[in-house]
C-alpha cells in the first residue's frame, strides 16, 4: 500500500515536468532540450536557499523564477539570436551545468538534512505516511492546471496556441510570434523550475546530475496519457498528462518489483517510452491487416 502511495505522490509531483512540457512540446511545437538544465537548476537554488534558512515556500517561488530566466535566455538565442531551436536548449542547458555547481558552492550535492521543507510542515507530519507528497503533489498540480486552462481560454492564450499551430499565419494576422515563444518557454521552464525544487525537497537533496534523463520522463507521461486516453480536447489532454505521469510512476513500480537494478532506470524509461511512441504504428498496422484479412476472405468467399 505505501509503494502505490508513494508513487501516486511521485506521479503528481513529477506531472508538473509533464504539464510544462506539454506547452513546448505539443502546443508550441518547440522540442525543447533546456529542460535538463532547468530542472537542476530549479533544485539547487531552492535546496541551497532552505539550506541558508529561506521559507521553502519561497524558496520554490525563487526557483520557478530561475527555471523562468533560462526560458528567457533559450527564447532569446532561439528568437533574436536565430540559434537552432535543439542547440539554443542544449547550450543554455550545458551553462546551467557550472552555474548550478556555483549555486551550490561548488559541491556536487547539497543536503536538506535537518532543514524544514514544504513537506516537513506540522499539518503534513499529521498525515499517514508517505501521504504528504500526495498533498502537496496534487495541490500544486491542480493549481497549474487550472491557472494554464483560465491563460489558454483568454485572447493571449489563443494566441500562443496559433503560432503553435502556424507561425506563419499567426504573424499574418498580427501575432508577435517571437514574444509568444519566449513567453511560453518562460512559463514552462518556470514550472520545471518548481518542479525540480519541488522533489528536490521530497528527495532531501540536490545534485547537479538529477536532470539526466528528465526530459525523457516528461515526455513519457504526454505520451502515455494520450495513448491511454485517446483523443481529447486540449484542457482535457492536460489532466491527461498528471494521469500519465502517475501511470508510468506504477509502471516503473512494476519494473522494480520484475528485480530490475535501479540503475536501469533510465534505459527502462527510454524503453517504455520508444514502446509507447511505436504504439499507434503497431495500432494501425494491425488495423490494416484486420482490413486486408477481411478483404482476402470476401474475395474467397466470391
Amino acid at each position: 500500500m505505501s509503494m502505490i502511495v508513494s508513487s501516486i505522490g511521485q506521479g503528481l509531483l513529477w506531472a508538473t515536468l509533464g504539464v510544462a512540457l506539454f506547452l513546448t512540446f505539443r502546443i508550441l511545437d518547440f522540442p525543447d532540450m533546456t529542460v535538463e538544465g532547468t530542472f537542476p537548476l530549479g533544485a539547487a537554488v531552492a535546496v541551497t536557499l532552505i539550506a541558508h534558512g529561506m521559507n521553502p515556500i519561497l524558496a520554490s517561488a525563487l526557483a520557478f523564477v530561475a527555471g523562468a530566466v533560462t526560458g528567457l535566455v533559450t527564447g532569446l538565442l532561439y528568437t533574436k539570436g536565430k540559434v537552432p531551436i535543439l542547440l539554443a536548449g542544449i547550450l543554455v542547458m550545458t551553462a546551467c551545468l557550472s552555474i548550478n555547481l556555483r549555486i551550490m558552492g561548488g559541491s556536487s550535492n547539497v543536503s536538506l538534512l535537518g532543514k524544514t521543507t514544504i513537506f516537513s510542515n506540522h499539518f503534513l507530519e499529521s498525515l499517514p505516511k508517505y501521504f504528504d507528497s500526495v498533498y502537496v503533489g496534487f495541490i500544486v498540480i491542480a493549481v497549474i492546471t487550472v491557472l494554464l486552462v483560465l491563460f489558454l481560454q483568454t485572447n493571449l492564450g489563443q494566441a500562443f496556441i496559433v503560432t503553435g499551430d502556424n507561425r506563419v499565419m499567426a504573424r499574418s494576422i498580427g501575432i508577435n510570434t517571437d514574444n509568444m515563444t519566449i513567453m511560453g518557454l518562460m512559463v514552462s521552464n518556470g514550472i520545471i523550475g518548481l518542479g525540480g525544487a519541488l522533489i528536490a525537497q521530497n528527495n532531501g537533496y540536490a545534485d547537479v546530475s538529477m536532470g539526466i534523463g528528465i526530459i525523457v520522463i516528461a515526455l513519457a507521461s504526454i505520451i502515455i496519457g494520450e495513448v491511454v486516453f485517446g483523443e481529447l480536447t486540449l484542457n482535457q489532454r492536460l489532466v491527461a498528462v498528471t494521469l500519465g505521469s502517475i501511470l508510468y510512476q506504477f509502471v516503473r513500480l512494476l519494473v522494480l518489483q520484475l528485480g530490475f537494478n535501479t540503475n536501469d532506470m533510465n534505459l527502462l524509461s527510454a524503453i517504455i517510452l520508444a514502446i509507447c511512441l511505436m504504439l499507434p504504428q503497431f495500432s494501425k498496422a494491425l488495423h490494416l491487416n484486420h482490413v486486408l484479412q477481411k478483404g482476402v476472405a470476401k474475395y474467397d468467399a466470391d
